[in-house]
């Protein structure tokens, strides 16, 4: 009995490391846009399912990052900065070709951390990644776009990179899942979701579509690329060449897609993200993220409350604007909350004694 338990518990781990955390990621270049900007979604899959946002002042510029609601610091798993660089990874298994050991990997969320202190477009982080000492301790994809209207995929292991603008791509954008083009085809993951993707997005205008309409024909397109392990997504919305880079806004959804509602996000001077996406005091969890989580167990992952989600976005898209100021963005901020918090509540079951 002990050994068939022993077997289970290694082959759950096996799953876990090749099939829990991956992501689906699609990004739009600003060429094949009708507003000229790049446009870029991670939906990202994790066994972390408690996720919140983080506010960093970096060595160079001050940014926002997803972080696990566990982490101590050090590490993000998608941002944007003030600089209007925006970054984010998918999980590959078929780049690393070494023996560095699995000790030493799973560092890219401590790259990405180090490049949106420090990093304005694509040429720094080709740069930052060319000063680090090799091995990098990474095997993934990394998707960028930045305030010059550049938007690029690479491929990257623990000694070279390759690059893929997506400007260069057909329909000008790009679908990314858990495999790379350059590796080992046997190796491939996520291939079913990545199938998906590419037709959902060749049935789209991207020249006009919005972060609601990216979060509703990919994130909350139910199987395979929406599963129990999504715990957010987010869509970066870039800026124009020349444009005040401060315009940039990452849509976020903490928590599972048809269970919770985007929140636009700017990088301030200081901290302005509402406090119901941060760290609580005395706690981990930012509240939107375990709210949106007691809903998933009441109605799956599947359908949620997408309905009431979207009757809350409603008023987000009508009350904000990429130019307010940190005051009103506040004041906008509660407002949101006050409307999805009503909706959390009606959704619970009722009590009876």
């Amino acid at each position: 009995m002990a050994r068939c338990f022993r077997i289970f518990f290694i082959a759950a781990l096996l799953l876990l490391s090749t099939d829990a955390f991956c992501c689906t990621s699609v990004i739009i270049s600003g060429n094949a846009r009708a507003d000229g900007r790049p446009i870029m979604l991670k939906h990202r899959d994790t066994g972390e399912l408690n996720n919140r946002m983080q506010w960093f002042q970096g060595p160079v510029y001050n940014f926002i990052g997803l972080v696990n609601s566990s982490s101590k610091g050090g590490e993000v798993w998608s941002g944007h900065n003030s600089a209007g660089f925006c970054i984010m990874n998918t999980a590959t298994y078929d780049l690393k070709d070494d023996d560095v050991p699995a000790s030493q990997m799973d560092q890219e969320g401590i790259l990405m951390f180090k490049a949106l202190g420090q990093c304005s477009d694509l040429a720094d982080f080709e740069r930052l990644l060319e000063s680090l000492p090799k091995p990098w301790g990474v095997e993934a994809n990394f998707g960028i776009i930045d305030s010059k209207g550049e938007a690029a995929y690479y491929e990257v292991n623990n000694h070279s990179f390759k690059k893929y603008d997506v400007v260069d791509e057909p329909g000008g954008y790009m679908v990314v899942t858990n495999f790379t083009r350059s590796g080992r085809v046997e190796d491939r993951k996520g291939v079913d979701r990545f199938e998906k993707a590419v037709g959902i997005m060749a049935g789209l205008d991207v020249s006009t579509i919005s972060h609601k309409e990216l979060f509703n024909a990919i994130s909350r397109s139910g199987k395979p690329i929406m599963r129990d392990i999504s715990a957010s997504a987010i869509v970066f919305e870039g800026v124009l060449p020349g444009e005040d880079p401060s315009l940039t806004v990452a849509w976020t959804i903490l928590g599972c897609p048809v269970t919770s509602v985007y929140i636009p996000l700017k990088v301030f001077e200081s901290d302005h993200i509402p406090s119901y996406m941060k760290e609580k005091r005395g706690g981990e969890e930012a509240q939107i993220c375990s709210q949106s989580l007691v809903i998933k167990g009441i109605y799956g992952y599947e359908n949620g409350c997408i309905n009431e989600c979207e009757e809350v976005e409603k008023t987000i898209d009508n009350s904000f604007s990429r130019t307010m100021g940190a005051s009103k963005y506040d004041r906008f901020a509660r407002k949101v909350y006050r409307k999805y918090k009503l909706m959390y509540i009606r959704k619970l079951p009722k009590v009876v004694s």
